[in-house]
């Protein structure tokens, strides 16, 4: 990757990794941060939000410093949507001040050989991430390289408004409560039939 840098040590003790670490995205003042914005727009907690913000904090130190692609995970990809929508902030102050170059978001060409070629770079980039972080990725922001190739492509941003949103879990919930419900509504029926009978 044209720019990137050998590390000679853990990432606290680059300028890069401090100016990345101490930014905050968006104009200062804010009556809705950046984080704020990214957990409304996504469903999460203020506090995943957060932590999704820290791994795109971490990825953009990994795509910098790579020796080549760095391919985010759908939850950092969503705080780097939205980060460009800051586009002054990000093009004005982030790229050139914080990171020193640009940093672009380069979209699929779709196709097999990219797919492979995208599963492949993904799962550089969590190995990357544990060698220069010295700890795996969380899990939950970070899923293996099969889920976020198979799983994550299937996505939808949907708004709350426009569908009823139940989990599975609830829904598997619900299939196993059925047959309780189908007895009970049963026996309900023969006590009123029974009841209906007798007058």
């Amino acid at each position: 990757m044209q720019g990137a840098f050998r590390l000679s040590g853990p990432p606290q003790d680059h300028a890069l990794w401090d100016r990345i670490s101490s930014y905050r995205i968006g104009p200062e003042g804010s009556d809705f941060p950046f984080e704020a914005r990214l957990a409304r727009e996504n469903g999460w907690t203020l506090d995943h939000a957060r932590r999704v913000v820290r791994e795109y904090r971490r990825f953009c130190f990994l795509a910098v410093t790579g020796p080549d692609q760095a391919t985010p995970s759908d939850a950092v990809d969503q705080a780097w949507h939205l980060h460009l929508t800051y586009s002054r902030d990000y093009w004005d102050r982030f790229c050139p001040h914080i990171l020193g170059r640009p940093l672009h978001h380069e979209p699929t060409r779709g196709g097999p050989a990219e797919q492979g070629r995208f599963f492949d770079q993904y799962a550089r980039t969590l190995r990357r991430y544990e060698q220069i972080f010295g700890e795996a990725p969380p899990a939950d922001i970070w899923p293996d390289a099969a889920r976020r190739l198979l799983h994550d492509p299937r996505a939808r941003r949907v708004h709350p408004a426009d569908a009823l949103i139940l989990p599975r879990r609830l829904l598997r919930r619900m299939a196993l409560l059925l047959p309780i419900l189908v007895l009970i509504l049963l026996s309900i029926g023969k006590m009123v039939s029974y009841a209906l009978e007798s007058l």
